[in-house]
């Protein structure tokens, strides 16, 4: 299904340069729906600029800058007075800055297509397609974000990070909880459709695995964060949440819940709880004082664990949004457009106005003529909240203009209150049907 839609995404780019060589390209891709392969576009821009901050963070970037002539202190030489600060195109502030137009990108584009409910409205267009406009527009706005005064907008822009990174950390953890549902329940469906011992030899497996990771996890932070006479505080956060662990996989297979939902388990349970270590970890990792074994004992900018899991967790979480939401409607789109392309029922798909009966050659079709597929406006405002988390996870939750040091307090609070609402959201997922059997929760 990934290799389908990284497919479908690559159609739309080669059939914007409208040449014989990418026509030629086009018409070897896969067709697929027009809703899927414009979130998949998004994606690739999203990640290309997440690329570009990842590089400004490379060690030593800021030697190299030196040698560039038209930079200040450089050791080159160029005729003229024509010099530029180079020292703010590398490191934190740089990230800063580049997630900083690219966030502005999507919110323009949030406020553009709010209130759109079809690919008929004339603001469609604006949505699917100009795609080489839209990444000149990103560039721009990253070339004119350096130029912005630093003054206050390191201090300023992140505590709009910090509230932006933890409305995504939010809709992440919804997303984790519904792939540990769907994870499940596909493999217990299968299990009970073959009644074949490698399908319950999986289950076991994954669910023992992800619970040994935890475990482990939970055994590394009591010796690298605590320490016996002290750090009281941090054995406060690792005990708290090992017992929120055992209280959620305890009530995943109680029998009342095991009633309303039959496929619920120890699975969702081990993968949750995994999480949930992961942020107890990465809040350990903002606390100040000696407990704060991630306190980088260097004043170079660098990558450590945390931020690549971190950005590991987030790539996933995106690409998992965009199959998840596609594959809901992949199967009633893919059959129109089959029939559209064999000539059955052909007429009655173009007279509803749909552009998924268009010609044979038509790889991405119009799926969303009647109604969208899903809100643009809201989808990005979420591709803004994750902007935001990015920028936050890049630059370790710590203003550049302060003395470089990993501890911030405000986000060791917004990373430990996440996992409790982890915890509180899957809870609420397995004994919500229980509580309201009139209710459809699927």
């Amino acid at each position: 299904m990934g290799a389908v839609l990284g497919l479908c995404s690559a159609a739309q780019l080669a059939c914007c340069c409208g040449s014989a060589a990418c026509s030629l390209c086009c018409s070897a891709c896969p067709s697929c729906a027009n809703s899927t392969s414009t979130r998949l576009m998004y994606t690739l821009m999203l990640l290309l600029m997440t690329v570009v901050a990842c590089i400004t963070l490379a060690p030593g970037l800021h030697n190299v800058m030196k040698k560039v002539p038209f930079c200040e202190n450089s050791t080159g030489l160029i005729p003229g007075n024509i010099k530029f600060d180079c020292d703010q195109a590398v490191g934190y502030l740089a990230v800063y800055r580049i997630c900083f137009a690219t966030c502005l990108f999507f919110v323009l584009m949030a406020l553009l297509t709010i209130g759109v409910r079809s690919s008929k409205d004339p603001r469609a267009g604006i949505q699917n397609g100009f795609w080489g406009i839209k990444y000149l527009v990103v560039i721009g706005g990253v070339i004119g974000a350096f130029f912005i005064p630093e003054g206050q907008f390191a201090s300023t822009w992140m505590v709009f990070g910090m509230i932006g990174g933890f409305c995504f950390i939010i809709i992440q953890l919804i997303l984790i909880i519904d792939f540990a549902h769907s994870w499940a329940e596909r493999w217990v469906s299968n299990y009970e459709e073959s009644q074949s011992r490698g399908w319950y030899a999986a289950l076991l497996l994954g669910m023992l695995t992800c619970y040994a990771l935890a475990i482990t996890g939970i055994t590394l932070l009591f010796i690298f964060y605590t320490k016996p006479d002290g750090c009281d505080l941090s054995k406060f956060f690792i005990s708290f949440n090992l017992i929120l662990v055992v209280i959620a996989s305890a009530i995943s297979i109680l029998p009342s819940v095991q009633e309303h939902q039959p496929r619920s388990g120890l699975l969702q349970s081990s993968v949750v709880s995994l999480y949930v270590m992961y942020l107890t970890w990465s809040a350990l990792s903002n606390s100040a004082g000696e407990c704060n074994a991630s306190i980088s004992k260097t004043n170079e900018t660098s990558f450590d664990k945390e931020s690549i899991i971190g950005l590991i967790i987030w790539v996933c979480s995106v690409l998992y949004s965009c199959v998840r939401t596609a594959s809901s409607s992949s199967k009633i789109t893919m059959s129109e457009h089959i029939l559209a392309k064999t000539g059955e029922g052909y007429d009655s798909l173009e007279g509803d106005g749909g552009e998924a009966g268009q010609s044979e050659e038509t790889k991405v079709f119009d799926n969303e003529a009647e109604s969208t597929a899903y809100s643009w406006s809201f989808f990005h405002v979420v591709f803004a909240m994750a902007t935001l988390y990015v920028m936050m996870t890049l630059t370790n939750w710590y203003n550049p203009s302060s003395q470089l040091s990993k501890e911030n307090v405000a986000s060791m609070w917004i990373k430990i209150t996440s996992s409790w609402l982890c915890v509180g959201l899957y809870v609420w997922t397995l004994v919500a049907p229980a509580i309201f059997p009139d209710r459809d929760f699927n």
